[in-house]
């Protein structure tokens, strides 16, 4: 099968589908990285590897575990979140629900299907896992970053998987994220360099703290204030 390469790819990308890349059958033992069918192990390993090697490191979790529907969601947003407090300077940007977000989204508090690049864009992500998010909106997703970006991106998905994710792990539940979880573990103690404690992650993690604790409270000088000017006739007091 064709090798799944990094964007930006341009307008219009193909469909790895039409690509000729496809999903392993389920129950195979194998999963999907850059196009190629992979043993399981191999791609966690190589999901832990990246997500603790790539610049900005970004969790997008979707509406089927933000809300906690059941129990069993429930309990894989607390194990997605144990995965994102093992990567150091992981951030957490919810995609809530699908509806476009106009005329201006706000790319540090959500991400949204139908424009996902601003979000990557505006944070310089080069990294990111989706888990909980439906499929059909997934697929879209992933190819307008790809399009558009150079996030290498992964898909934890509950079904069959998404080709035009780089590292693609099918039926995942509570035992595949702890697995992946565990692999990080494991190369952070093997002293792996992680992008997050890094000189140069170090410092971009501290000047995006500082940012957002600024934005928090913007100075008076800061504001864009309204001069209650109206125009003619909008004003009821004018003579």
């Amino acid at each position: 099968m064709p090798k799944l390469e990094l964007g930006p790819i341009g307008l219009l990308p193909p469909s790895a589908a039409a690509m000729g890349i496809f999903q392993p059958e389920k129950g195979s033992g194998m999963e999907l990285v850059e196009g190629e069918h992979v043993p399981t192990e191999q791609a966690i390993d190589t999901a832990a590897r990246e997500i603790l090697s790539r610049r900005n490191p970004t969790l997008f979790p979707g509406p089927m575990i933000v809300w906690g529907w059941t129990e069993e969601t429930m309990h894989k947003a607390e194990l997605a979140m144990e995965l994102r407090n093992e990567v150091p300077g992981m951030n957490v940007i919810t995609m809530p629900d699908y509806r476009p977000i106009y005329p201006k989204i706000d790319p540090e508090q959500v991400i949204n299907p139908c424009h996902p690049n601003l979000t990557i864009q505006h944070n310089k992500i080069e990294t990111c896992i989706l888990i909980g998010v439906h499929c059909h909106f997934a697929n879209i997703t992933l190819k307008m970053i790809r399009a558009n970006t150079n996030c290498y991106t992964m898909a934890f998905c509950q079904y069959d998987g998404h080709e035009d994710a780089f590292v693609s792990l099918r039926d995942i539940d509570g035992e595949k994220i702890q697995k992946v979880t565990a692999a990080i573990r494991k190369l952070k103690k093997e002293g792996f360099e992680c992008w997050g404690e890094s000189k140069e992650g170090k410092e971009e993690l501290e000047e995006i703290a500082a940012r957002k604790e600024a934005n928090k409270n913007p100075a008076k000088e800061d504001a864009t204030l309204f001069m209650g000017e109206l125009e003619q006739g909008l004003d009821e007091h004018a003579e």
